[in-house]
């Protein structure tokens, strides 16, 4: 089976999330500069939720890029990481809506862990069809990022309800963790 089609699907599809995402941005109705203050919440949801479909789209493309083959299964898994990753749109505005409370920030943490769950389990599905020898699996052999955002996002969700700026602020830190491109892969192609 060609990768080709899935990484074309997915580019597809990220684009549509993203473009999903910018229309909730709506513009004010009033002309002045002060209109734009109740748009801060939500331009800030937007930006980070930005920041994670580009940084999965970026994963994305670095493990196709030593794949060398697929079948039904990466497929479902892949479609499985495109659902969840569908819900960021949903989860974005309600954060930048009502301004970072604590049920949206929960959901938003909780939409977060599924697309690493949902990663996780695409990576695993690829590793199992070409083999403990494959390039990938000896790149993220030993996925400690991965673990500590796990972590993190498990850590996040309930702190919502104590202090929904310290979800937040996990939820930046994960972001940050991840915003180099994972260079783990790059450095087994060398």
């Amino acid at each position: 089976m060609n990768k080709s089609r899935l990484e074309a699907f997915s580019d597809g599809v990220l684009a549509i999330i993203i473009t999903i995402m910018v229309l909730e941005i709506k513009a004010p109705e009033d002309d002045s500069f002060e209109s734009l203050q109740h748009l801060i919440p939500v331009f800030l949801s937007y930006v980070l939720s930005f920041i994670y479909v580009g940084i999965y789209w970026n994963n994305h493309h670095h493990m196709f890029q030593v794949v060398k083959r697929i079948n039904g299964s990466v497929l479902w898994g892949n479609l499985f990481l495109l659902f969840w990753l569908s819900l960021i749109p949903f989860a974005t505005s309600w954060i930048g809506e009502h301004h970072f409370s604590a049920v949206p920030m929960s959901i938003y943490g909780f939409v977060l862990l599924m697309c690493a769950i949902a990663y996780n389990i695409l990576q695993n599905r690829i590793i199992k069809l070409e083999g403990n020898d494959s390039i990938l699996h000896k790149a993220v052999e030993n996925d400690l990022k991965g673990k500590i955002s796990t972590l993190i996002y498990i850590s996040a969700i309930p702190l919502a309800f104590v202090s929904p700026w310290i979800s937040g602020l996990l939820y930046i830190a994960v972001a940050l963790l991840w915003i180099v491109p994972d260079s783990r892969i790059e450095k087994q192609l060398n």
